[in-house]
């Protein structure tokens, strides 16, 4: 007989619940009480800013896994371990004696949304896009065609993601997608391992990719350069990446000399990084290329259409896109539209023209991403959401129609924004949830909290992980890293968390 993890960790009692529920932490309050679903930027900034704006309110932060902060574990690429900073912060917040952590508890399934609402006077849903955004061709469900959330989690340690099949065998990889996280993918795929190494990536992500023999990168977006979503601060790592050559076509930048004047200050810097790339990089940078092993190929305005299989399906033989272009409506509005179809081959050169050919066909290759963006899911029936945009249907944060529940960050508005746009989120769903208390739309008193929760957590034999358990994993991750000169290792599996929690 199968035990699930939850049920491992009940133990052989319940005393150690009840010592959860008394150790430390405010159980019950004359104030009101916040449920938050979900430990990552927008569920602590939203119970940071509810703490500040509230004497006497205590907050819960539920979370599925056993482990907190969400994106900022599992998201932000290893070799940046300066935008991990903000844990800090969300460390002070979870020692504060009217917040506490409860990790290993899934809401949708271990409680309802309902049983959170019935037992405290606001609940906020902040558990995030956890989803992908499909393409809709032909040939996405190929094996090695695999999703940048995936691939990040893979190299980052998110449980479910750990035995993620990835074959590196091929020498080229296609990225679809201009965001950040798409040269996120590019840069983990092109680093020295002698630099991964230093970081806190997964050991079995290290070990495949020190085998690893990609050696070219392409990345391929469906719009101009004047779009791209990335920010200047990736595309300089790009640019300056040890031992890989950037190629940015000159005719892709064309003309943007002369619009560049007249652009917002950050895209401004942004486009005039990628013209000077393309048309005349300093001359450090052609030393440093002529010797590179690696490149890194920046494609715009093609959307893909079709990702071929070899004749065995074994791999990938190829992707097949269309050339875009934009042109000026009657009211001047940029729009994208097909403009020819050619045959491409690898290093984008045009061929022949082919009028009536459907597709543009690269060469050869075996490793297909697609970085087109996260989506949510709804997670219970009793919450509105909108299933195109993938976010809970809300106003201000607050659920429509569902007084005292309200969402933010990516659930709320989409994945849209980083960390900082998290925090003016979850700070803005905070505020309204104030000034509902104080309103009196929502009542002033507790309504029962986490003691009511509990109750069902015992009945169905979850026992959740506390913040002072999460900090014995820590402990754990960072005495592993230390035997490989590593920050930390991070631990994938949900049993071992638990079990070193349990101590």
């Amino acid at each position: 007989m199968k035990i699930s993890s939850k049920k491992l960790w009940s133990l052989s009692s319940w005393t150690k619940i009840h010592h959860f529920i008394q150790c430390r932490k405010i159980v019950s309050s004359r104030g009101p009480s916040v449920a938050i679903v979900g430990s990552g930027p927008a569920g602590f900034y939203t119970a940071q800013h509810l703490l500040k704006g509230h004497s006497s309110l205590t907050v819960d932060i539920y979370e599925k896994l056993p482990v907190p902060f969400g994106l900022v574990r599992f998201g932000v690429a290893p070799d940046h371990p300066e935008v991990k900073n903000c844990i800090n912060t969300f460390t002070q917040t979870a020692h504060n004696e009217r917040c506490c952590f409860l990790g290993n508890v899934e809401v949708g399934k271990d409680l309802t949304v309902s049983d959170l609402t019935q037992a405290y006077t606001a609940v906020v849903l902040c558990y995030g896009a956890s989803n992908d955004r499909q393409l809709g061709i032909p040939g996405e469900m190929l094996p090695n065609v695999l999703s940048a959330r995936s691939f990040v989690g893979w190299y980052n340690g998110l449980p479910e993601n750990k035995d993620l099949t990835v074959n590196l065998s091929c020498e080229t990889a296609v990225v679809l997608g201009h965001g950040n996280v798409a040269l996120d993918v590019a840069r983990i795929l092109l680093t020295p391992i002698d630099i991964l190494k230093k970081t806190d990536i997964t050991e079995h992500s290290l070990e495949m990719l020190s085998k690893s023999k990609v050696k070219k990168v392409l990345l391929v977006g469906r719009r101009g350069p004047l779009q791209a979503a990335f920010t200047i601060k990736e595309l300089r790592e790009m640019i300056t990446l040890p031992g890989c050559r950037t190629v940015i076509y000159p005719e892709d930048v064309q003309g943007l000399d002369v619009v560049v004047k007249d652009l917002p200050r950050p895209r401004r810097r942004l486009t005039e990084l990628l013209y000077t790339t393309a048309v005349q990089p300093p001359e450090k940078h052609r030393v440093a290329w002529a010797n590179a092993t690696r490149e890194w190929i920046l494609q715009f305005l093609r959307s893909p259409i079709a990702i071929k299989a070899s004749t065995d399906a074994q791999c990938i033989e190829s992707v097949h896109f269309v050339v875009n272009r934009y042109y000026r409506s009657g009211q001047g509005r940029s729009e994208v539209s097909v403009l020819k179809k050619y045959v491409l081959s690898l290093d984008s050169k045009v061929g022949d023209v082919q009028e009536k050919q459907i597709a543009v066909a690269t060469d050869h290759t075996e490793d297909v991403l697609r970085s087109i963006g996260y989506t949510g899911i709804p997670i219970d029936d009793f919450v509105p959401f909108d299933t195109k945009r993938g976010v809970i249907q809300n106003s201000g944060g607050r659920v429509i129609g569902c007084k005292g529940l309200y969402c933010s960050g990516w659930i709320s508005q989409g994945p849209v924004f980083v960390i900082l746009g998290a925090m003016n989120d979850g700070f803005a769903t905070g505020k309204a949830v104030l000034e509902d208390i104080a309103s009196g739309v929502l009542p002033s008193g507790s309504a029962g909290g986490r003691e009511a929760v509990m109750k069902i957590l015992s009945q169905k034999g979850v026992r959740p992980v506390s913040f002072s358990d999460w900090e014995k994993i820590n402990q754990a991750e960072i005495q592993l890293g230390k035997k490989n000169d590593k920050p930390r290792e991070k631990i994938t599996s949900v049993e071992e968390m638990l079990h070193i929690a349990a101590s």
